[in-house]
């Protein structure tokens, strides 16, 4: 999908750049009876609390029902369209099956309108199908990736992302993922074939504030520039450093690079090696 830059007409206008949507089907609307209508909370509890900072405002949008399961074994289904999610960096694919079931799924490169898809250990190795890992042949590119059978996608589902086979350990297969972590996953947990669609979505620039107030998200401001009682980092004549030994959050934790992974954690055993530093 190609980014396409508008002329600098006004300031906002002004290296602002947008995805051209080429992959999309024109003229779609989406299917009723996969929305979802969503409430916001402005990042407040029940209580009225803020627990969530930096969320508010944002345009009006519903949530797209994506089947992470692909728990339909032996039934073909055909690729009616490829539209836009609002929820998501990736596009999604909706699929209408033969006994007339209508699901939506993440959408994969390569993946065109008309394709016929399946699930199952028995289905093809190309894109879109989805199989249990220990089907899948090594070094095949996957995402959608289960971590538990049965429990639907986790990993590799934005825009962009994909995780490599690398090989298999009795009931285990070894995955390398994005960030350069490689990990052991069940062989019967499922993953779908290819890389996910929509890979120039990080290209995009905004351009301007409005943009991101559109998405929901509340201006952000750095711990420097407040007052003493406010954050840590503030207070102090003109610009000065943190003046601690590490960066804190706003309550007095450490923050930017701490380690906050428990290593008793049960999955820490099934962990190769260490993401990419």
């Amino acid at each position: 999908m190609a980014i396409k830059h508008f002329k600098p007409t006004t300031n906002g206008r002004r290296g602002m750049s947008t995805l051209t949507n080429d992959e999309l089907t024109p003229n779609v609307a989406p299917t009723k009876s996969l929305l979802k209508a969503q409430s916001k909370t402005g990042g407040r509890n029940n209580q009225g609390k803020m627990t969530v900072r930096h969320i508010g405002g944002g345009a009006r949008k519903k949530y797209r029902v994506i089947d992470y399961k692909r728990d339909k074994i032996g039934v073909t289904g055909r690729v009616a369209s490829i539209e836009y999610d609002p929820n998501r960096s990736a596009n999604i694919a909706l699929i209408n099956y033969k006994d007339g079931e209508k699901r939506y799924i993440i959408a994969p490169n390569g993946l065109e309108v008309g394709m016929i898809i399946e699930n199952g250990a028995d289905a093809d190795i190309k894109v879109g199908n989805s199989l249990p890992l220990a089907s899948i042949p090594v070094g095949t590119t996957v995402h959608c990736l289960e971590l538990s059978p049965g429990k639907g996608a986790e990993l590799c589902r934005s825009a962009g992302a994909s995780a490599q086979i690398l090989g298999r350990e009795g009931k285990y297969v070894m995955v390398r993922l994005m960030s350069g972590e490689t990990r052991l996953i069940l062989g019967t947990c499922i993953a779908t074939i290819g890389v996910v669609g929509n890979e120039d979505y990080k290209l995009v620039n905004l351009g301007k504030a409005g943009r991101k107030r559109h998405m929901g998200i509340r201006p952000t401001n750095r711990g420097s520039v407040m007052n003493p009682n406010d954050h840590p980092h503030g207070g102090g004549e003109g610009r000065a450093p943190i003046g601690r030994k590490n960066p804190m959050t706003p309550w007095g934790k450490p923050a930017l690079g701490v380690k906050t992974r428990k290593s008793k954690k049960a999955s820490e055993k099934l962990i190769v090696s260490r993401k990419n530093k």
